[in-house]
């Protein structure tokens, strides 16, 4: 059995109290319309056009400043919710009860493998990176999300594909990162059967904001200065968990999205994403409540950076581009130009040395001081 680590045990628990930035599902609408009571949801027909919110009687105000667009962000969380299922309060802020499995040096890094309680009925794995000698002081930390891959966390620990070790080279610039499974890739057993969750996307995200307590609460990393980094599976969880959690103040989504009108919908209903594309919207493009444009969008001002490859034949590049184009005007809005940005490079759906290195300059200079 993994043994308890009872000094590390002591700093980890410090996450079960609710954490800076922390966003608790609101009492209104997201928390109602998500369990199908009498209060609507506001549908918006055009998920493109981030210049206008609707009141619950369709009438259209133009946004022209922040406040009001958070009214529309405020929809458009009800609406991911609808589709994702709500998302966990504090009752489901368990103890995180670390314990840590092995530890190994890897160069100048210290790898841990641990154990960590996200909910009261599931325990996710992950590794974590640390300086193996004392810092001098804070550093800052990464959330680093895997792909769709059989061996889940290890790829990007560097025990994989040597193009995906982006949680490891992370780790090697100066980073202290966290890289856990998602549920049902590599160690985390998981039945989606009996999940309490409406999608594995948003258990995913959940166990990632349990990842961001855990990393926050170490003592080597400043709690002010984490970001998220993820390929296709893992960028677009990135971005659903920046959606959730806005103590992450950098994102980066490789291969991770496109338009949803551009996206083959079906791949998007099996039980690890979201079934209800299926049992609710019928797969219709026009019926689902939400698309990526407003997704991006609603984690304005913090930063983020789609890398979108040409030749990928996942995620369409010119919907990346759509996106990336639309979520432009909100981030204008914050007079935060300069924290959205994209990246297209010409080869397939991959996260080659020159992108991973866009990827790395992004997060420094958003992250690093």
């Amino acid at each position: 059995m993994p043994r308890i680590v009872a000094g590390f045990l002591c700093l980890l628990a410090l996450a079960t109290t609710p954490a800076r930035g922390y966003e608790a599902p609101r009492d209104g609408a997201a928390t109602i319309s998500a369990h199908g009571s009498a209060l609507q949801p506001v549908e918006y027909p055009d998920h493109t056009d981030l210049t206008y919110a609707l009141d619950r009687k369709g009438t259209k105000t133009p946004i022209r400043t922040t406040a009001d667009w958070e009214f529309r962000r405020s929809h458009i969380l009800d609406n991911v919710a609808r589709v994702m299922g709500p998302f966990p309060g504090e009752p489901h802020r368990v103890p995180l009860e670390v314990k840590l499995v092995d530890e190994v040096k890897v160069g100048n890094l210290t790898r841990r493998k641990v154990t960590y309680q996200s909910d009261a009925a599931d325990r996710v794995p992950a590794y974590i990176f640390l300086p193996a000698d004392k810092p001098t002081g804070k550093l800052p930390g990464i959330l680093a999300l895997h792909q769709t891959t059989k061996i889940g966390k290890d790829e990007p620990a560097g025990l994989g594909n040597k193009d995906m070790a982006y949680g490891l080279e992370l780790a090697q610039r100066g980073y202290v990162v966290i890289v856990p499974d998602y549920p049902s890739f590599g160690e985390h057993k998981y039945n989606f059967a009996r999940s309490g969750y409406a999608s594995g996307s948003m258990k995913a995200v959940w166990d990632n904001v349990r990842a961001v307590d855990l990393l926050e609460s170490l003592p080597d990393v400043d709690a002010k200065r984490i970001g998220v980094v993820g390929h296709s599976l893992g960028g677009h969880n990135a971005l659903f968990t920046a959606l959730h959690d806005s103590r992450l103040k950098a994102v980066v989504s490789n291969c991770g999205f496109c338009s949803m009108r551009k996206d083959d919908l079906p791949s998007w209903t099996g039980p690890v994403y979201m079934p209800r594309i299926k049992s609710d919207f019928g797969n219709d493009v026009n019926k689902l409540p939400f698309d990526f444009h407003e997704i991006v969008a609603a984690i304005a001002p913090r930063a983020v950076l789609a890398i979108a490859a040409e030749k990928d034949t996942d995620f369409d590049a010119s919907g990346v581009r759509d996106v990336m184009a639309a979520a432009a005007v909100v981030y204008k809005l914050h007079k935060a130009d300069d924290r959205l940005s994209a990246h297209y490079p010409k080869g397939p759906h991959a996260f080659p040395l020159d992108a991973r290195k866009t990827a790395y300059e992004f997060l420094d200079k958003h992250l690093k001081k």
